[in-house]
């Protein structure tokens, strides 16, 4: 039997590496896929080939491939036990990120609402 500590290029994505030949190719392999998901974005927001609505789908899809892409190739979140605090730590910024905007939203709704002309400062320039 073969062990798999012995063979530097036979590591999992995001796991940790013991050699700087398996880390650079895990590095190089996830610019390829980067590279390869940008590319084909850039070609689903330009062709013609696409219905016009699955557009919008198609570059959703291949954000989240390209964030699933970042976060095991160059942040080496992983499910192992050993990364449950980079998870938590993940996913609260995910939460505070979403607060920010969703509260960002919100208080420009409201601002555009109530900071309109008055009805009288509009009745006022009318009679002019």
């Amino acid at each position: 039997m073969t062990d798999d500590r012995t063979d530097p290029l036979n590591v999992a994505p995001g796991a940790p590496h013991d050699s700087l030949l398996s880390e650079s190719l895990s590095y190089v392999i996830g610019l390829g896929f980067a590279l390869v998901l940008t590319g084909v974005s850039f070609w689903v927001a330009s062709t013609s080939v696409l219905w016009g609505p699955g557009v919008a789908v198609g570059l959703v899809v291949l954000a989240i491939a390209q964030m699933g892409v970042h976060l095991v190739f160059f942040l080496h979140i992983t499910s192992g036990p050993d990364n449950a605090n980079n998870v938590l730590a993940l996913a609260f910024g995910v939460l505070i990120v979403f607060l920010v905007m969703i509260g960002t939203i919100w208080i420009m709704a409201h601002l555009a609402a109530n900071m309109g002309p008055s009805e009288a400062l509009m009745n006022l320039q009318m009679q002019h």
